[in-house]
């Protein structure tokens, strides 16, 4: 029902939004002499500000057709080498000829963003690795015919794409992968199986949440599963391709992630009016350029999130020894050929320092060598991943941590 009532709002905004994108064109226009006046450039700004939050954002693109390798630019393509039912793997390939670079799974969160999050953190690794990612599909848009996805389904999902990619592969998990990327290893470890990455690198994830709680754990903990059921999760409407099927919706999602940042968010929601009325386009595109994203938001299985919760961040399990995938036992302490590097944010407020960082501890058999942690000062939780700070000083680090153990 609560879905059903979003798209109805959704709808009803609708005449709402063809008149403020009239307004737009009418007040914008070049050839209005009202455009060019204090008043136009208000009510253009205005029209725009209201069109757009009352936008549904769709899947941006990835948009990276190109990179620079050995100071040369290259062509890349976009193609999807591996389908799952609720995950595309994707290659961003270059051309025959480029020399042979390190192989790189880059495993994105499924947490409400598109794998387009990490846009940023694909350019960048791109001039000196061979990319691939996880691109999660919307489950909104998954058939129940394509069955559940819990947490094991996730995990069985990242041993799938390592296999796929091969034994000389670096797998890179950002924030809530972190959990699932090291079950999968650890299993993979324990099972012998003759293909293992070469190296895992974990950015800010909650390999144990307790030892520095944020705001998000803290929630997870105070509210009992059953409430989490109740209040955010509701069913796919019949005229989705995935009718009936549970779900957290994306825009409840957001709604949590908004308003953690409340004030910052209306305060840059402010600041795109006055850029539009002084006419600053190059501050406003930028805004645009970041909502775009970050309002495009996708639906997560209902047995994923809620085994998170409790798997996680209730029991946590993984980091006292108490998980089980398909009624095996995760033991991190059977890794002995995989590297690991953690990469941690001084000022992240999602996956707190120390959080991540306990993944050494639990790879108890791995040596000293094999082991690489990363402390980045004045950085937030996106900022570990993307941005001027993730380019110079945190990913070169992990290039030359995969570079190490790569032969």
């Amino acid at each position: 029902m609560l879905y059903h009532l979003y798209d109805m709002q959704h709808a009803a905004l609708q005449p709402m939004r063809m008149m403020a994108e009239a307004a737009q064109f009418t007040f914008q226009n070049p050839f209005s002499p009202v455009s060019y006046t204090n008043m136009g450039r208000v009510v253009a700004a205005g029209a725009e500000l209201l069109e757009r939050t009352t936008r549904r954002f769709p899947k941006p693109a990835f948009g990276l057709d190109s990179a620079t390798v050995n100071g040369e630019a290259v062509a890349v393509t976009e193609r999807i080498v591996l389908g799952l039912p609720f995950c595309n793997l994707l290659h961003f390939a270059k051309p025959e000829g480029t020399p042979r670079q390190p192989r790189v799974l880059l495993v994105a969160p499924m947490s409400g963003h598109h794998a387009t999050l990490l846009r940023g953190t694909v350019q960048a690794l791109l001039q000196d690795h061979d990319v691939f990612i996880t691109d999660w599909i919307d489950a909104r848009l998954v058939p129940l015919s394509k069955g559940a996805f819990g947490l094991d389904d996730y995990i069985d999902s990242v041993k799938e794409m390592i296999r796929f990619l091969g034994d000389q592969t670096h797998v890179i998990a950002v924030c809530q992968p972190a959990v699932p990327v090291l079950a999968a290893v650890s299993l993979m470890a324990a099972d012998g199986e003759a293909v293992q990455p070469r190296s895992m690198t974990l950015m800010g994830g909650p390999i144990d949440p307790m030892a520095n709680p944020t705001v998000p754990v803290n929630l997870a903990m105070s509210r009992p599963l059953s409430w989490f059921e109740h209040s955010v999760i509701t069913s796919v409407p019949f005229y989705y391709p995935g009718a009936m099927r549970r779900v957290y919706p994306g825009f409840i999602q957001l709604s949590g992630f908004m308003s953690m940042n409340l004030d910052r968010h209306v305060g840059e929601h402010l600041g795109l009016f006055r850029h539009l009325v002084r006419g600053d386009g190059e501050s406003a595109e930028q805004h645009r350029r970041f909502y775009d994203e970050y309002l495009s938001v996708m639906d997560m299985s209902a047995e994923f999130y809620l085994e998170t919760i409790e798997t996680v961040f209730q029991k946590h399990a993984l980091a006292n020894g108490t998980m089980v995938s398909r009624g095996q036992k995760v033991e991190p302490s059977a890794i002995r050929r995989t590297a690991l590097m953690t990469v941690e944010g001084e000022l992240d407020d999602i996956s707190a320092p120390g959080q991540t960082v306990a993944a050494h501890r639990l790879c108890s058999s791995l040596p000293e060598a094999m082991q690489v942690r990363h402390f980045q000062e004045g950085v937030g939780h996106y900022g570990i991943f993307n941005g001027r700070r993730w380019r110079e000083l945190v990913m070169p680090r992990i290039r030359d941590f995969i570079r190490s153990h790569d032969a």
